[in-house]
């Protein structure tokens, strides 16, 4: 009993002092960068307003969402403080300017996180579609893999070939290079990983594994996570030479061994720092790499900081 209080103790003080260290940074440092000023004057269609003619896919910073489809996740005030990673629903995420989406699914096409589950794909869809319908110009990166420790949905890529197909843009790495307006009327990069099924391929409708990388850490140290994502960051090509999409996760991560097991308040340590995460990549030389950044709880200034900055590449100044 005493090694336990002892190490809850430790545990605290760790967090403590990581808290510390990027409130220091925050003060020293400042969150300054190409385009941080910038505004957009309607983020439902920020990608028209950059111009679909000018704005090339490797040049965008992607404002994504971590665990997109768990704001109905489990029971209200029981399971669903312990999984939920958004609050809006898929629409209201778009509409806020969310271009990339994180769904997880298991054998029934049911969303799920972990052993807990929420609504069916079906309504990720429809949200999709009701975007779409509503915008002209705007390109997502829809990620759907099957949750670990589950199956693969039967038949999965021909039902989502079926609902999407006509805005899929097909697997190609010369997309990359191709701006918004050549990629048009075709709307959705879908990104299908399966479990056990054969990966995508190169001209498939769908993206595959290896096509959106990242380099979690499982970690509810906000410090740690911090300089891990700027660590895996800086050892990434250039996005003018990368053939993939490279994800940053500004989330932290509810550890089994500690008291606090809630989504909000142990991701809340990093959540605040999206733009001193961008100043700091600037600083350390890897801002050319930074692409796809996503956050839980996505926010207004979140978006903000993302088309900022991609702003500035578009204009010459990042």
């Amino acid at each position: 009993m005493g090694s336990q209080v002892s190490k809850q103790v430790e545990r605290r003080k760790a967090i403590s002092t990581e808290k510390k260290v990027l409130i220091d940074l925050h003060q020293s440092s400042g969150e300054d960068y190409p385009g941080s000023d910038y505004k957009p004057s309607d983020r439902k269609n920020w990608m028209a307003e950059l111009n679909p003619e000018k704005v090339h896919i490797n040049k965008i910073v992607w404002p994504g969402t971590h665990d997109s489809a768990t704001n109905k996740i489990g029971i209200p005030c029981i399971s669903r403080p312990f999984a939920q990673c958004q609050n809006l629903s898929i629409y209201q995420q778009l509409a806020r300017g969310t271009r990339v989406i994180d769904i997880r699914v298991q054998e029934d096409r049911k969303v799920c996180h972990g052993i807990l589950t929420t609504y069916s794909i079906d309504v990720v869809i429809k949200d999709i579609k009701k975007f779409l319908s509503e915008t002209q110009s705007e390109i997502i990166i829809l990620e759907i893999r099957t949750e670990f420790g589950h199956e693969d949905p039967p038949d999965f890529d021909k039902f989502l070939e079926e609902q999407l197909g006509e805005f899929l843009i097909h697997q190609d790495e010369h997309v990359f290079g191709k701006t918004i307006g050549e990629l048009l009327p075709k709307r959705i990069i879908c990104v299908w990983k399966p479990r056990k099924s054969p990966q995508p391929k190169s001209g498939s409708p769908f993206w595959n594994s290896g096509q959106l990388k990242d380099n979690w850490i499982d970690t509810d140290l906000p410090s740690t996570k911090f300089d891990s994502n700027l660590k895996h960051l800086s050892e990434q090509p250039p996005v003018g030479s990368r053939k993939f999409f490279y994800r940053v996760e500004n989330t932290a991560t509810p550890q089994a061994d500690n008291p606090i097991l809630c989504v909000k308040p142990v991701t809340g340590r990093i959540h605040g720092y999206a733009r001193l995460f961008i100043a700091q990549c600037f600083a350390k030389g890897c801002a050319d790499r930074l692409q796809i950044f996503s956050t839980d709880f996505i926010d207004e200034d979140f978006v903000d900081a993302c088309v900022g900055l991609t702003h500035a590449r578009i204009e010459g100044k990042a």
